[in-house]
């Protein structure tokens, strides 16, 4: 093998190896273990056996048909085991207990079927990416299915991110992350000839950009394990006392209009609501998903709208913004922008 194709090899396979590595730590390493941990791992170790054995049959053209077989085995398993993954962790594990077999154990006994009829080392025209490759193509689309359902589960996510209305939490931009590195790996089996090397390459970007991740989180002491998404997943406010603290919010923020005050903190509201802080800030991150200054700053948005919305209003745009509680002309351009994707000159002008 000349240098080119050595370094080929190389960049192909080192994103496997390290995927291989990543799947061992999160099976058997990491101290709070949850099912999808488990699934995290299972998905990586499907995903850099499938990718490992397209390097070794592309340069090692005598590779065993029997890990060919195995390898093609494992792109059936990654769809389901992303989607699997993407449930548990958007759910907080709340998901049937049997509920992985009915997604894993199917598939397994089709493939274990299907190895015995027609294995890869009698049939391999019925496995190869062409017209007569009948379970090649039903593979992908198999996979193709799982990725849909799994980017269904995070729209919500995705839409956070380009509305921009709702900040993004470190388990967010990770699950939107990890189905798009997914999807681009379907895409280069699905849409190149040049399997191995590409898939290779995005393998090692995907599974590189894994460990940056990691690595940010640790550094952040965020969670590696993206099985507590939410600051107070472990104690949630029962539904009775978060509708209480709905309505005191309501009333203090809609008839007594306590945003305008510039200076008001999570403190000064949770003394007025008569609760703990760490409550209130339970209620605002884990019920609405929101930090107590995007909360703040919703009010103040809608009541600048109001103002602007009014005919004769003869405040300038800041003094406006100044009147509905926020301190600084550039707080207040910053969280509109923010909040509803314009600056307030292009909202009023909208209006006209």
């Amino acid at each position: 093998m000349d240098f080119h194709h050595l370094m080929l090899f190389f960049f192909s396979a080192v994103g496997a190896f390290n995927g291989l590595f990543l799947s061992a730590y999160f099976a058997l390493f990491i101290k709070h273990k949850s099912r999808s941990t488990y699934f995290l791992s299972a998905l990586l170790f499907a995903i850099s056996t499938r990718v490992t054995k397209s390097v070794f049959l592309i340069f090692y053209p005598d590779t065993s048909n029997a890990f060919i077989q195995v390898g093609l085995t494992a792109c059936a398993l990654i769809g389901p085991l992303l989607y699997l993954y993407v449930k548990t962790t958007v759910q907080d594990g709340k998901i049937g207990k049997w509920e992985w077999a009915y997604h894993l154990v199917p598939i397994s006994l089709i493939m274990a079927l299907i190895w015995y009829l027609y294995p890869y080392q009698d049939n391999p025209f019925l496995w190869r990416r062409t017209q007569s490759g009948f379970f090649s193509w039903m593979l992908y689309s198999y996979w193709f299915v799982y990725l849909v359902l799994s980017a269904h589960l995070i729209r919500p996510l995705v839409w956070k991110l380009f509305t921009k209305r709702d900040k993004l939490i470190d388990r967010d931009v990770w699950l939107i992350s990890l189905v798009s590195g997914v999807s681009i790996i379907w895409l280069g089996y699905t849409t190149t000839n040049y399997t191995s090397y590409i898939v290779g390459a995005f393998s090692f970007t995907f599974v590189f950009y894994l460990l940056v991740l990691l690595w940010i989180f640790k550094r952040r002491k965020a969670t590696l394990f993206f099985d507590e998404p939410v600051k107070y997943a472990n104690r949630k406010i029962e539904t009775g006392e978060a509708d209480v603290l709905a309505e005191k919010l309501k009333l203090h923020f809609e008839e007594k209009e306590i945003f305008r005050n510039p200076d008001l903190t999570l403190s000064d509201v949770a003394e007025a609501l008569d609760v703990p802080s760490h409550l209130l800030s339970q209620y605002l991150n884990d019920n609405l998903g929101k930090s107590f200054s995007s909360f703040v700053n919703e009010y103040r948005i809608r009541a600048v709208e109001q103002e602007l919305l009014k005919e004769d209003h003869q405040l300038t745009l800041e003094a406006i913004g100044n009147e509905c509680g926020f301190r600084s002309n550039s707080s207040f351009y910053a969280a509109f922008k923010k909040i509803r994707g314009v600056t307030p000159a292009q909202f009023r002008k909208a209006q006209k």
